[in-house]
């Protein structure tokens, strides 16, 4: 028997609470790991909150990320024992997630841990941290380098924003740093912003160009303010769009893309392929300093992510939501 966040519809009334769980209840796969961490995020807030269709099956283990030890493997790529790290593939919403004191996998969906880091650390992460690498590398790939000029990050305080803003700083860039909650502009200074500005005009409908200013950007906002930051894009820009924090549409025109040769690149981290995991999960042990998670974790217990998770959806937490479901494992 194990612990678990279990999320049910029943007679049309949906909820979510703390249950305990047998074995035999898990889903199909051919690794089953010993979670040690999970995450609490912005989509398993809102499935928790059931504030948007984000599962797709009941009942449902919520929690889109997690770490732990292999303990039963029918894959021949791990063994009992083995450190993994799983991001995505629809666990949460269509496949049990992490959330909970064991999982049932497929072998490919996982990673191995990437030293120097710990299994907390990995959580910490997560996908956020992993989307977030995986914008950077959009940007390298478009030819976006530190010398071409200011790098903007949206959506700077929260978990794709913050990782997004230290891993830019340390490689060289000038990152401007974007959020709604300008009291965080001495937690994103120390993570490497060389300036912090609020999303004022961004987010209300804007023009089909404004006056050039950004190399390259992240966003995880969509909506406005990503037309506001297509619109303000030098030439040759690129933005790394990941999210809709600010909404689905893009209420943009071409103008920026064919008066001044902006790329648009979409950036998924849920069915992204294994190899670019790999590439991304490995630039993080190599561009993300450990020392930034003092500031950047904040630790929820299993049987307060219910609660937690409409603080997440209400703006009010910063970085990261780690939550320690079976710490043991990973000693």
């Amino acid at each position: 028997m194990f612990d678990a966040i279990l999320i049910d519809k029943t007679e049309g009334t949906y909820g979510a609470g703390l249950t305990r769980l047998d074995e035999t209840r898990l889903p199909a796969g051919d690794v089953t790991v010993r979670v040690a961490y999970s995450t609490l995020n912005y989509k398993d807030a809102l499935a928790i909150t059931g504030k948007a269709p984000v599962v797709r099956s009941f009942p449902m283990v919520p929690g889109i990320d997690l770490a732990g030890v292999v303990e039963a493997s029918d894959s021949p790529g791990w063994k009992p024992g083995d450190r993994v790290v799983l991001n995505g593939w629809g666990v949460g919403e269509t496949h049990w997630g992490g959330l909970a004191g064991r999982a049932r996998l497929k072998g490919e969906w996982l990673v191995p841990l990437q030293a120097p880091f710990t299994l907390r650390q990995a959580a910490a992460i997560g996908t956020a941290g992993y989307t977030a690498m995986l914008c950077v590398l959009a940007l390298e790939r478009e030819g976006v380098k530190p010398g071409d000029g200011e790098v903007l990050v949206t959506g700077a305080a929260g978990g794709v924003g913050s990782v997004a803003v230290a891993v830019l700083a340390k490689l060289g860039y000038r990152v401007v740093a974007m959020t709604g909650r300008e009291s965080e502009s001495a937690y994103l200074a120390a993570l490497g912003a060389a300036e912090v500005i609020g999303r004022g005009a961004y987010g209300e409908p804007g023009k089909p160009l404004a006056k050039e200013r950004w190399a390259g950007a992240v966003d995880v906002a969509g909506g406005n303010v990503l037309a506001n930051v297509c619109a303000a894009m030098r030439y040759g820009g690129v933005v790394a769009a990941c999210g809709l924090a600010a909404g689905m549409s893009l209420p943009a025109t071409v103008a920026p893309f064919i008066l001044r040769g902006v790329t648009l690149a979409g950036v998924d981290s849920v069915m992204c392929p294994r190899p670019r995991r790999l590439e991304a999960w490995s630039r993080l042990a190599r561009d993300f300093d450990p020392a930034h998670f003092a500031g950047l974790v904040e630790e929820v217990a299993l049987p307060d992510t219910v609660a937690a998770a409409g603080r997440l959806l209400a703006g009010q937490v910063r970085g990261r939501i780690v939550v320690p479901v079976d710490p043991a494992a990973g000693e």
